[in-house]
């Protein structure tokens, strides 16, 4: 019997493309749009013991934009670290670390009121894909399924990171 159900919460063909972020300034972050790229998907907050990898995604986006890897950044509260307004953070953003790729609004990553993509990548990947704790990176590989995730101590310029996304590019 069909699930019609589930065909709206995780989108029809199962792949990252079917999926959209409202942008942290307005209008929308379609994943279609980096078909056959890396997309490195990670949830971020401005007070958390994480918050200098931002700087490593920067310089990580910086690196590989032209070899077919884009960055998301997905602003949550989930872990009562990032409070700011969707203004706030972009700002804090921009003027600490001088990022430019792109952040969608503030949204939940887990639980029941997750993104539908966060649920998609659940169901995708499993349980690794479900974020612990702020900058979880979850990888989508050219062809819009999850390859892997990495744990927010792993930092975007270890050398177990920049091996897998350069395997993928």
């Amino acid at each position: 019997m069909f699930n019609f159900f589930n065909s709206s919460v995780y989108g029809n063909s199962g792949l990252a493309y079917d999926y959209n972020f409202k942008k942290i300034d307005g209008g929308q972050i379609k994943l279609s749009d980096y078909k056959n790229k890396v997309i490195v998907i990670v949830n971020v907050a401005s007070r958390c013991g994480y918050t200098p990898q931002y700087e490593d995604l920067q310089s990580l986006y910086n690196n590989y934009k032209d070899r077919n890897l884009i960055v998301i950044g997905v602003p949550t509260n989930n872990f009562k670290q990032e409070p700011g307004s969707n203004d706030q953070i972009k700002d804090f953003c921009e003027t600490n670390f001088g990022i430019t790729f792109p952040m969608t609004e503030k949204i939940n990553v887990i639980g029941k009121n997750s993104h539908p993509f966060y649920k998609w990548a659940k169901k995708d990947y499993g349980i690794g894909a479900i974020p612990k704790w702020n900058f979880h990176k979850i990888i989508i590989d050219k062809n819009g399924k999850v390859v892997d995730t990495f744990a927010s101590f792993t930092k975007p310029t270890s050398n177990k990171f920049i091996k897998l996304i350069e395997k993928l590019i």
